[in-house]
């Protein structure tokens, strides 16, 4: 199949802008049954879209494309619970007060769609955050239609997936172009700068990332660019917790930056280990071997990271394959001084088997060490239940998205409550890609003063027909 052309895009985006004419005021119960259509569809053709996706990434179909496509069924289904329910909306009423200071008009606000959403499908989930991942079920949700830019690690995969998707939701009712496929980087581009375009979800590296969003910014009229981007996860262990279980901090390590050959965004890539620890002494006897990695550019980006980051003044390579090039496991180890030295060098993700152990003499080098950090996804602290880490924990949250205690951050729970973003650059720390709340990156606030009531949205009608909570005169009124 051939790249889409500029023309294509621009049919595709008008056919989504004119679907984001019926999409925006199409009922909430609606949209969750085209979402939880889209689901039950791609679990019917599970065998396939897993077979396909393991020829074409190399990744093991059970259980980790099993496991993967479970998750973005899940994902569907979870937002469509999330727009029945309602609070995603925040609709907020206030009814007029003569008497306050300046006096208060009628006045009801609500979340509404931005429009058509551009979607950037990441290489390392072929399932989750791809075609139908997690941006796309978050945009189709509140009602914005979905253009995907495919990644040409798995092409097969999305364009197999898109069918599903395309015709579950026609056959669910839902208007042409309210979800379209391009193929092609030049597409990809045109497709930032097009008109009907409103914003942009991205998953993948922070070069990639920063382009479109400088694209998106330099547009007559920017638009929001939403990028999961790369991040280090920091750890810490204390030296109370590596003296109690060194070896068993070690092997959750080894297993976690390993997971899926060290190529997820929640990977731990540097670990702040006190002077001696047990967990560096029993690290090299934890490495596992790899097979390839997903594409050939992210194998040579591994490489070229490694290398990087082993060849830095006062960096030893502890384990693992230290000749240049080498794509196997690889641990470093660095003091806290020369990690501060040259922090440009060293925090820099390495996408891959990789981390970099930085060795600690006390809190003050541990702290230095923290404070040359840029922001993460995660940050994962193991301490006693005897110590006091109070001010540690702040300076973690100070860097990090979501703040882990005692596991490993590979592994993202969908749920209500969970957060997968963090400061600059892993991505917009206002925002999450994961969990309910992402609905709220494709949605803007509109307020309506003396409205007439039949030209209200239903969610600010006084009789409340969509049964939501809301807040009424200051107070949280459940249905």
């Amino acid at each position: 199949m051939t790249d889409t052309t500029i023309d294509q895009v621009d049919a595709i985006a008008r056919a989504a802008k004119d679907a984001f004419a019926v999409t925006s005021r199409t009922h909430e119960r609606t949209r969750a049954d085209w979402l939880r259509r889209a689901a039950d569809a791609i679990d019917a053709d599970a065998e396939g879209l897993i077979a396909l996706a393991a020829d074409e990434t190399a990744l093991p179909a059970s259980p980790r494309l099993a496991g993967e496509l479970a998750r973005t069924t899940a994902q569907l289904r979870l937002f469509a619970k999330v727009v029945e329910e309602g609070s995603y909306l925040e609709a907020t009423i206030d009814h007029p007060d003569a008497t306050a200071t300046p006096p208060i008009p009628d006045l009801r606000r609500v979340l509404r769609p931005l429009g058509p959403v551009a979607v950037f499908a990441a290489s390392n989930f072929p399932f989750a955050f791809s075609v139908a991942g997690g941006d796309t079920a978050s945009a189709l949700a509140v009602g914005c239609p979905v253009v995907v830019k495919a990644h040409p690690g798995h092409p097969e995969t999305s364009r197999r997936m898109a069918g599903v998707v395309s015709a579950a939701l026609a056959e669910a009712g839902a208007p042409a172009g309210v979800f379209a496929l391009i193929e092609g980087f030049d597409a990809g581009l045109a497709l930032v700068d097009h008109p009907a375009i409103r914003a942009v979800g991205f998953t993948g590296s922070v070069r990639g990332g920063r382009a479109l969003l400088d694209r998106a910014a330099a547009r007559p009229d920017p638009i929001p660019f939403y990028g999961e981007l790369g991040s280090l996860n920091p750890v810490v262990i204390t030296p109370a917790a590596d003296a109690a279980r060194g070896g068993a901090l070690a092997e959750g390590l080894a297993g976690s930056f390993q997971l899926g050959a060290g190529q997820f965004c929640t990977k731990p890539g540097v670990v702040l280990v006190p002077e001696g620890s047990a967990v560096e002494a029993a690290l090299p006897g934890l490495l596992a071997p790899q097979g390839r990695l997903l594409t050939p550019s992210i194998a040579e980006g591994f490489a070229a990271g490694a290398d990087r980051v082993s060849g830095t003044p006062g960096v030893e390579v502890v384990a693992g394959d230290a000749a240049p090039g080498g794509t196997a496991s690889r641990i470093a180890a660095v003091s806290a001084a020369d990690l501060v030295a040259h922090a440009d060098e060293l925090l820099e993700e390495v996408f891959g088997p990789f981390t970099l152990l930085v060795r600690y003499r006390d809190d003050a080098e541990r702290d230095a060490v923290l404070g040359a950090f840029d922001g993460n996804l995660t940050a994962t602290l193991h301490h006693e239940a005897s110590e006091d880490v109070t001010d540690l924990v702040t300076r973690l949250e100070g860097i990090a998205g979501r703040v882990l205690f005692a596991g490993w951050p590979t592994g993202v729970a969908v749920s209500w409550a969970q957060h997968h973003g963090g400061p600059w650059p892993s991505t917009n720390a206002q925002f999450t890609s994961v969990g309910a709340t992402a609905v709220r990156r494709f949605q803007r606030p509109v307020a309506y003063q003396d409205a007439p009531e039949a030209l209200l949205p239903d969610a600010l009608r006084e009789s409340n027909p969509l049964g939501i909570p809301r807040r009424v005169d200051g107070v949280l009124v459940l249905p």
